[in-house]
């Protein structure tokens, strides 16, 4: 069955926060997918159709930062917002560099998130841009 909503991938360690996360986006009429962390996600089917990324910094395994990265260097590059506990302003002059379209710290507001998704799927590198 197709759909017509942005499908926003969430990476994410802690279940909770993720699952919390997901119900949050799935509200405001988002398909969130959920990995947990950034080498399932990379790995995923799902990956062609998400439009935007949030991802933690911190995860065992990949970090948040490697993840964006490897997605900035790809030829559709998806617009990714990272997210911390334990935000500095190196950590976001970092996350900004490697092409991170926002960096929010935990816990953030509701329309914090949703004005950071809203101007990436506005973006020139989201497949949704054409739509907007």
């Amino acid at each position: 069955m197709a759909s017509n909503k942005s499908v926003i991938a969430i990476i994410e360690d802690d279940e909770g926060f993720r699952e919390a996360l997901a119900g949050m986006l799935t509200s405001f009429g988002y398909e969130p997918v959920e990995f947990s962390g950034a080498r399932e996600f990379l790995e995923s089917s799902e990956r062609g159709r998400v439009c935007c990324v949030i991802s933690d910094i911190q995860m065992p395994g990949m970090s948040g930062l490697e993840l964006q990265k490897i997605i900035s260097a790809e030829e559709r590059p998806i617009p990714t917002l990272l997210i911390t506990a334990m935000p500095s302003d190196d950590g976001r002059k970092r996350a900004l560099e490697a092409g991170a379209f926002c960096y929010l710290a935990k816990p953030f507001a509701d329309e914090d998130l949703l004005g950071c998704i809203e101007r990436a799927l506005r973006s020139p590198h989201s497949s949704e841009s054409a739509l907007s």
